[in-house]
């Protein structure tokens, strides 16, 4: 019986190493509830200062002053910013808990992953609202990111790549119901992401 205990650790060992050679293990729940946290914030001032507390209907978007333009732009920039440094913290002490590198071969494919769909997403979505496109930017950042999610998910946890598949519905559910790109936007980034840090934190982190 004891052999067979003996057996059952080596084998849970043996998976954990394979695991951590091509999973990034280090990311943190509490890094996913913070994003959440910040998003939820970016949306409801977006919602109070840029559109002035109404629910922006299509007609409104497009009056929109350059002013008001640039005030998405910096509150977009500003929170993914925070959600950068605040992931690389939590991660950095995570990894350093499991005893682990944060920069190994595996966090650089996953870095890979994950930029080329969400500089596209980006550049994408300041090329429109360039022209003035401001309808589409919403969906197309949920849509971005959600494949983004999915593209790197084979070097996370499984339920990233779940929460891509929601960023994508949401997304594309967005599209259909054009002129509320902000409602989605804090559904997508501010609560998926707020259930998704509290999932990853009590499988993983407690």
């Amino acid at each position: 019986m004891e052999e067979k205990s003996d057996f059952e650790k080596d084998l849970a060992s043996i998976r954990q190493i394979m695991e951590r050679s091509v999973k990034f293990v280090s990311l943190s729940g509490v890094s996913g509830i913070l994003a959440g946290i910040y998003a939820s914030a970016a949306a409801f001032y977006i919602y109070r200062y840029v559109f002035l507390g109404a629910m922006a209907r299509p007609h409104e978007y497009f009056e929109l002053q350059p002013a008001r333009v640039y005030q998405l732009v910096t509150v977009g920039i500003v929170t993914l910013a925070a959600s950068l440094i605040t992931g690389w913290y939590f991660s950095y002490r995570k990894a350093n808990r499991l005893g682990l590198s944060i920069w190994d071969a595996t966090s650089k494919r996953l870095l890979l992953s994950l930029s080329i769909p969400l500089a596209a997403g980006g550049i994408f979505s300041l090329l429109l609202l360039w022209h003035g496109y401001f309808l589409l930017v919403a969906p197309v950042c949920l849509l971005f990111y959600g494949l983004a999610l999915v593209n790197a998910s084979q070097n996370l946890f499984v339920e990233i790549r779940y929460l891509g598949y929601c960023e994508i519905v949401l997304g594309l559910i967005s599209t259909v119901f054009i002129g509320y790109g902000l409602l989605f936007w804090a559904i997508g980034f501010g609560v998926l992401h707020i259930v998704y840090g509290v999932v990853m934190y009590r499988k993983y982190d407690a």
